[in-house]
């Protein structure tokens, strides 16, 4: 009788394996492994970001609160400058605070996806803030069509 065994391992190899004789024989696959199958962010076009991301970004620039929350699920949660703000109404007040507490400039600098609902948008930041300028990843993790989990953080 022949047993056929497939073998996986971390490193992305794999090997067939027929034993049934006196020696076994093992065939090694060739596999391909994706930065997003290694969770490794992979540089995106801006454009290209998820409508909902876009939708958000667009809306926070220009503080439009009503807007800018409708991209978020029910049970969302923000975490920005170590603070974490959950649900609707948390994040609601959040955005509200953040768009009078300072006077700012953002540019899109740059984008990343991460895995199929994880991306990361990259802003250049100048304001009357502590420090005038800062690079801030906006570190997103969708739900459908919506914001699930929104990190920002340098």
């Amino acid at each position: 009788m022949r047993v056929l065994t497939l073998r996986l391992f971390a490193s992305g190899r794999a090997e067939h394996v027929i034993d049934g004789g006196a020696t076994p024989t093992v065939r090694t696959l060739t596999t391909r492994r994706t930065a997003m199958q290694d969770n490794q962010p992979r540089t995106v076009d801006p454009e290209a970001l998820p409508g909902v991301i876009t939708r958000y970004l667009k809306a926070h620039r220009v503080h439009d609160t009503a807007t800018a929350v409708t991209a978020f699920t029910g049970d969302a949660t923000v975490i920005d400058d170590g603070k974490t703000y959950e649900g609707i109404g948390e994040i609601e007040r959040w955005l509200g605070r953040a768009a009078t507490e300072f006077t700012y400039t953002s540019e899109l600098t740059g984008a990343q996806q991460t895995d199929a609902t994880r991306y990361v948008a990259t802003h250049h930041l100048e304001g009357n803030f502590p420090g005038g300028t800062v690079d801030l990843h906006y570190r997103f993790t969708l739900r459908g069509d919506l914001i699930e989990r929104l990190v920002i953080e340098p």
